[in-house]
């Protein structure tokens, strides 16, 4: 079944029962959404230690801002 088939059935419902869809499918869509972690698997993160690009960088924002 695909949505074009739903929508007879969906505007037949009631407001709360629309209501009642929206919200599942809103869930669903920020499910799918989550990132998803492995137990056990290794992921890297971006760290500014040693990004000495980064520093001067920084240090020139921040003498500008002065």
């Amino acid at each position: 079944m695909n949505a074009v088939e739903l929508f007879p059935t969906l505007r037949n419902l009631t407001r709360a029962d629309k209501l009642k869809v929206m919200q599942f499918l809103v869930s669903e869509l920020s499910r799918d959404e989550e990132p998803s972690l492995e137990q056990g698997a290794t992921y890297p993160i971006w760290s500014p230690l040693n990004s000495h690009a980064a520093a001067h960088q920084l240090a020139q924002l921040l003498e500008s801002d002065e």
